[in-house]
């Protein structure tokens, strides 16, 4: 196990670090930075200054080197437009984005996991037909029209949720529920698999012939065993939900991570861009790692694969 978790390590390292190559590269490589934070009115000697300044005239290689070893200390510089630490506002806007995204986990596993078992228990049926389909048009429908329509119908019409915001609890319904749509038909796919593949074994078996009622069989050990690889699929896609609350933080006007990375793009903002992209990987890379440790752990035969 301790290979197995060197390995993945090394791995997760190395992803992050070429994310921040990457991220480093793109951002630098999209324009001329030091003309976008003198203005387009600056003088060529004032866009010299602030390149001096900021350190723009030394080559890619040396900023990078500095940038990574500042954000190794968790020192991400200061914000171009908010004057202020780029550490000091992502920590401001980090537990908006978080608590949307694990409300937005908690709908996807509560309407995925039991339509998942219902479609297997009813394998071939008409239930099982529209959860597919159902399934289908969660991963068609795109996020931010979703979320144009829940506002449309709920806060609009009938004026029962607000339109933006996250001060109540009831700003983050409308968000989780359209950032955790797009979750529901892997989630669900998965239960439903799973639990089509422990209907089928013999121990689910032996326990209807020894006479359990159906609902224990059901819940008490095929559920249980059936759940298990969505455990591991739940910590992913919390990953892509972080990712994803950019654009559903910018349609609700959520003072979220996503919504600080909208407004940073927008100004040109380049380094609190480059640092929620960072963080997001990061977390992403980090859930990623945690969900391959949790499948070694509870399948033996993936560490020696």
């Amino acid at each position: 196990m301790l290979v197995f978790l060197l390995r993945r390590l090394a791995v997760a390292l190395s992803v992050v670090f070429t994310v921040s190559v990457v991220a480093f590269l793109l951002l630098h490589l999209s324009g001329d930075l030091a003309l976008a934070i003198a203005g387009p009115e600056a003088s060529p000697e004032q866009v010299a200054q602030v390149r001096v300044q900021f350190g723009l005239d030394k080559p890619l290689v040396v900023q990078y080197a500095h940038w990574l070893a500042d954000a190794a200390h968790f020192d991400f510089g200061r914000s171009f437009y908010f004057r202020e630490t780029v550490a000091a506002l992502v920590i401001e806007r980090m537990p908006v984005t978080l608590t949307l995204g694990a409300i937005a986990l908690g709908v996807a596993l509560a309407i995925a996991i039991p339509l998942g078992v219902l479609a297997a228990v009813k394998r071939g049926s008409w239930i099982d037909r529209t959860a597919l389909i159902f399934c289908a048009l969660g991963q068609a429908i795109p996020t931010f029209w979703l979320g144009l329509s829940l506002i449309i119908l709920f806060a609009v019409n009938l004026r029962w949720l607000p339109v933006s915001g996250s001060a109540t609890w009831a700003h983050f319904v409308l968000p989780s529920v359209a950032l955790g749509w797009y979750a529901v038909p892997a989630v669900m796919r998965l239960t439903r698999n799973g639990m089509l593949d422990v209907l089928a074994s013999d121990y689910i078996r032996t326990a209807r012939a020894k006479g359990l009622r159906w609902p224990t069989v059901l819940f008490k050990h095929a559920l249980r065993n059936a759940v298990v690889p969505v455990v591991a699929l739940a910590a992913v896609q919390f990953g892509f939900m972080l990712g994803g609350s950019i654009v559903v933080e910018a349609v609700f006007s959520m003072q979220g991570l996503g919504h600080l990375a909208w407004e940073a793009i927008g100004r040109k903002d380049f380094p609190v861009v480059q640092a929620i992209v960072m963080l997001l990987a990061a977390i992403y890379i980090a859930l990623t790692l945690l969900a391959d440790l949790l499948n070694a752990w509870l399948d033996p035969r993936i560490r020696v694969a």
